[in-house]
């Protein structure tokens, strides 16, 4: 009897140590804080927040998309006096889907990477609060201001243990419209291994 129990004791053990090292890693899902300076509109900045899932092809490839919406611009206006100050905002706000690949270096606690996506960017003009204007804004993908839009960019991502982690990119979000638009694009979160 001990060495039938003896027996299935290593047996078990066989079969699960192939199961726990195909616990690696199949992707990650994150939030962003988002900050976009639009050269073409004289390098206003708009900030905003976002979402990415990806999933991993192998340990230095992965395949990811992401959404961002950038809240409406406030401004300042000052009078010549110095004496009168008047606020307002710009209506504009900003939407942008982005998918393609993240080339990564190889597994552990520190990631640098580089991405190459493509998508779109949006352009609305609402009078809506921000939930109203992200709702609204996809309505005017199809009809609004779109355009094409390409993303070099690079990054780097630390982990605390093997779930979670924090991640920074930066890179040039260039849409087209009577050619290419550089804009400055930055972002910054929180992201999860699953």
């Amino acid at each position: 009897m001990k060495r039938i129990l003896g027996l299935l004791v290593v047996l078990a053990m066989m079969a699960a140590v192939p199961a726990l090292y195909a616990q690696e890693e199949r992707g990650e899902v994150g939030v962003f804080g988002d900050f976009t300076r639009l050269g073409p509109a004289g390098n206003t900045n708009f900030t905003g927040l976002g979402g990415r899932l990806g999933f991993n092809v192998n340990n230095h490839l992965q395949f990811e998309g992401d959404i961002g919406y950038d809240f409406a611009k406030n401004f300042t206006n000052t009078s010549t006096n110095g004496l009168s100050t008047s606020f307002g905002t710009s209506n504009l706000r900003l939407l942008r889907g982005l998918f393609g690949p993240k080339i990564q270096t190889g597994v552990g606690p520190v990631k640098a990477y580089l991405v190459l996506k493509g998508g779109f960017l949006n352009f609305g003009v609402s009078h809506s609060g921000a939930a109203m204007g992200f709702t609204n804004s996809f309505g005017g993908v199809l009809n609004g201001d779109t355009n094409g839009v390409f993303y070099p960019g690079a990054g780097v991502e630390f982990f605390i243990g093997h779930v979670f982690g924090l991640r920074a990119e930066a890179g040039d979000m260039m849409y087209f419209d009577n050619g290419a638009n550089h804009n400055l694009n930055v972002t910054f979160g929180p992201t999860f291994r699953f």
